[in-house]
C-alpha cells in the first residue's frame, strides 16, 4: 500500500472532498498543508473543514496556532513530520492534502532549515530596522549574503530580517544553507495527485461560487470577531486572502459587495498561481476534474497502478 498520498492543486478544485472520501477508502488520515487553516478562529474564510465535511476521518494540522503568530515553513514540516509517523506508527496511510505548494514541497523534500529562530537575534536585527530602516538591513544583507539579497525586493521585510538573522546565528548565508538542503534526497517518496479543470472558466466559476458561499456562511462576522479580539490586521493570518479585503470593509474603505468582487479576483489569481507553482513538479499526476465522472474512482485507480508499479 502507498503509505503518503499527496493531494494538490488549486483552491475551489475539490481536495478536501477527495482526501476524505480516499481516507475512507483506505482508512487513511489526513494531514492539512494549508497555511491559513492551521489558525484557530479562521474558519469561514479558509474553507476548514468542518465535523461534517471530515466525515470521521481524522484531520491533522488544523488550529495549531493563533492569528497572531508568525508560522514558518520550518515549523510546519515539523508538526507534519511528527503526524505522518505518527499516523504510519498505526500501519496507517497518510494523505497530505492542500494547496500550500511551498508547505508541502519542503515537507516531502526534507529540507533542513537553517537555523531556528533567536529572540536575540531577532531584536537585534528588528532593532536595527527600527533605528535605521530596512534599507540599511538590506545593505548589511547584500554585504553578508549577496545571493539571497539579489533574489528579495526591498519590499520583502520579513524574508530580509529572517536571512540577516540566519547569518547572525550560524555565521553562514542562508544561500549556503539552502544549498546544502537540495543536495540532500528526498524524505517522502509519495504519490502525487493534482486536481486541475481542463476549462479553467468552470475552475473560476468555483472560486466566485465559494466565495458567495463564505459571505452566506459569516465571513464578515468571522472577520469582525477576529478584530474584536485585538488581532493586529497586519499579522500574516490577517493578511489572507477574504480576511484583508473584509477588514478594509469593515473599516469602511469599502462596501461589503466591492470586498466579495475583491475576495474574488484575488482568489481566482491566487488559484493561477498555484497551479504555476505546482505545475513545475513532473510527479504529480493530473486528474481533470471536469472530465472525470468519478473523481475518487478515478484517483483510486490511479494509486493501484502506482501500487503495482513498485
Amino acid at each position: 500500500m502507498n503509505n503518503l498520498i499527496c493531494i494538490c492543486g488549486p483552491t475551489a478544485s475539490g481536495k478536501t472532498g477527495l482526501s476524505v472520501a480516499l481516507a475512507k477508502k483506505l482508512g487513511a488520515e489526513v494531514v492539512s498543508c494549508d497555511s491559513m487553516q492551521l489558525y484557530r478562529g479562521m474558519d469561514v474564510g479558509t474553507a476548514k473543514p468542518d465535523a461534517a465535511e471530515m466525515e470521521g476521518v481524522p484531520h491533522h494540522l488544523l488550529d495549531v496556532a493563533e492569528p497572531g503568530e508568525d508560522f514558518s515553513v520550518g515549523r510546519y514540516v515539523k508538526l507534519a513530520d511528527a503526524a505522518i509517523a505518527e499516523i504510519h506508527s498505526r500501519g496507517k496511510t497518510a494523505i497530505v492534502c492542500g494547496g500550500t505548494g511551498l508547505y508541502m514541497d519542503n515537507l516531502i523534500k526534507g529540507e533542513c532549515f537553517a537555523a531556528p529562530s533567536r529572540p536575540a537575534q531577532r531584536e537585534y536585527v528588528e532593532h536595527i530596522v527600527e533605528e535605521k530602516g530596512i534599507e540599511f538591513l538590506y545593505d548589511m544583507l547584500k554585504d553578508a549574503d549577496p545571493e539571497t539579497a539579489e533574489k528579495l525586493h526591498l519590499s520583502d521585510r520579513k524574508r530580509i530580517v529572517r536571512a540577516m538573522e540566519v547569518f547572525l546565528i550560524t555565521g553562514m548565508p542562508l544561500s549556503y544553507h539552502n544549498r546544502q538542503s537540495k543536495l540532500k534526497p528526498p524524505k517522502y517518496a509519495p504519490v502525487w495527485i493534482g486536481l486541475n479543470f481542463r476549462d479553467r472558466n468552470k475552475l473560476y466559476a468555483r472560486v466566485d461560487q465559494r466565495v458567495d458561499e463564505m459571505l452566506d456562511r459569516g465571513l464578515e462576522a468571522e472577520v469582525r470577531r477576529l478584530l474584536d479580539r485585538g488581532i493586529d490586521p497586519r499579522t500574516t493570518a490577517m493578511q489572507a486572502i477574504g480576511y484583508k479585503e473584509m477588514a478594509a470593509a469593515l473599516r469602511g474603505e469599502c462596501t461589503v459587495k466591492q470586498a466579495a468582487d475583491q475576495i474574488k479576483q484575488a482568489s481566482r489569481r491566487y488559484a493561477k498561481r498555484q497551479l504555476t507553482w505546482f505545475r513545475r513538479n513532473e510527479a504529480i499526476h493530473w486528474l481533470y476534474v471536469d472530465e472525470c465522472a468519478d473523481l475518487t474512482a478515478s484517483a483510486l485507480k490511479l494509486l493501484a497502478r502506482q501500487e503495482t508499479r513498485k
